[in-house]
């Protein structure tokens, strides 16, 4: 652990660092849940971000900072992909990275920020001016750090060829003495150290198991008139993004498969940022499956920063009480958000064995149905079954709710968070 000298007078002031902080992308709503526990125990929480919907009198928006900043953007589109690196490229990295660092100094100066904690932003190199700004400006104040990584550089595949290996080694992620590192599963934590040298603490994705959900009646009634169903239909929801990594086909295969006119497939979450063709691709094997494919627009936002959300803005927590069972298909996953909120909101789920799953989630005992990366007719009758069968739903449903209280839930992160804030900076929690 790196060796970082005590303070004596508890830090009060936290500052999250990102592209950016809106919507229900895992790292915009991993840090609200942090940002929760933090303040119960005390602590303000500041938000530097290029987007941000969080309280106003507490954001430091910079444009600059998000990923798809038009100058991001022209840097990116001329290191990925390519093996060499032309000098107005790494120009522009640098002007770039003192603006940032600049507006990093003021953001940290007017909210006398104590803790810095990046969320991904020295982990996946969406946007490397502020990785380097990030971490020249960590080295120079010798600020406590929590670097939270989601997913590195090395786990997706758009990243392998660059012509910003240079900087990739600096930042993505620095070794610091005053930085500890936190990431989301087993097999990163072993990379990281294999890859890096750098040692880390796991704190997995967690949710509020301590507090069931609070559903609002009225607003749930309206997602599903909203979406054209009727009370006798029954709807099988993959609360997933639309990319081909998360083997909607398979879900697909499912509805197809059960072979009854009430299931209808929901897909909350629209397309991602890896193309359009997979979601065409699926609507065209939906129709030749005769399914009914219900992709939604609906503008999501995120229930732990939003909690009254405008009459023309749903949460995932207005779609998740409709469902009669849960998909989540994925073949990569860096942890699984979509399993906690199907087991928070005690809903029996399906679950392709993504390596994640294996290696870190299966071992605790759910009970769940699962698949290896394709559909068999045994898996295909479980899942008839649990529909079928209230008893063994509910018993399935209120056994995986006590198994997530146990291993993922906030007393977790509590107690996670304390030990690297004791331990590491010698801040009490």
């Amino acid at each position: 652990m790196p060796e970082v000298q005590s303070s004596a007078v508890p830090k009060q002031n936290i500052g999250f660092v990102s592209t950016r902080f809106a919507g229900i992308d895992g790292v915009s709503m991993e840090s609200a849940k942090w940002a929760q526990v933090l303040e119960e125990a005390g602590y303000d929480c500041f938000w530097f971000a290029g987007e941000l919907d969080r309280e106003a009198k507490r954001s430091f928006p910079v444009p600059e900072a998000h990923f798809s900043h038009p100058d991001n953007r022209w840097i990116n589109e001329r290191i990925f992909g390519h093996g060499r690196r032309e000098r107005q490229v790494t120009e522009k990295i640098h002007s770039l990275r003192v603006l940032l660092k600049q507006r990093l100094r003021e953001f940290i100066e007017q909210f006398d920020i104590d803790v810095l904690i990046p969320q991904n932003a020295l982990a996946i190199p969406m946007h490397i001016p502020l990785g380097i700004a990030l971490t020249e400006t960590i080295a120079e104040m010798q600020l406590p750090t929590i670097a939270h990584h989601h997913d590195f550089v090395w786990e997706r595949d758009r990243f392998a060829v660059n012509a910003a290996g240079d900087f990739l080694r600096t930042a993505f992620p620095p070794h610091l003495p005053n930085m500890a590192h936190v990431v989301i599963n087993s097999a990163a934590q072993e990379e990281l150290a294999l890859r890096a040298g750098v040692p880390s603490i796991i704190i997995p994705n967690v949710l509020d198991f301590e507090s069931p959900p609070a559903v609002e009646e009225k607003q749930t009634r309206e997602f599903k008139r909203s979406i054209g169903l009727d009370c006798s239909d029954r709807i099988i929801l993959q609360p997933t993004r639309v990319v081909a990594r998360k083997g909607i086909e398979h879900s697909i295969e499912l509805v197809k498969q059960l072979d009854d006119p009430r299931y209808k497939l929901v897909i909350s979450h629209e397309a991602g940022d890896e193309g359009l063709g997979y979601v065409e691709w699926l609507r065209n094997d939906a129709r030749e499956a005769g399914v009914d494919l219900r992709l939604l627009k609906i503008h999501l936002v995120d229930p732990l920063t939003n909690h009254h959300a405008a009459s023309d803005r749903m949460t995932l927590w207005d779609i998740y009480p409709h469902a009669d069972f849960i998909t989540y298909t994925s073949i990569y996953e860096g942890f699984g958000n979509a399993l906690l909120e199907a087991i928070y909101f005690k809903k029996p789920l399906l679950v392709n064995r993504y390596s994640v799953f294996v290696k870190d989630i299966e071992p605790k005992g759910f009970d769940l149905v699962t698949m290896d990366a394709f559909l068999t007719k045994r898996t295909v009758d479980a899942v008839r079954q649990i529909l079928e069968s209230p008893e063994r739903t509910q018993k399935m449903v209120e056994f995986n709710y006590a198994k997530a209280m146990q291993h993922y839930s906030y007393a977790v992160l509590r107690h996670r968070l304390s030990a690297i804030l004791v331990n590491y900076f010698g801040i009490d929690f």
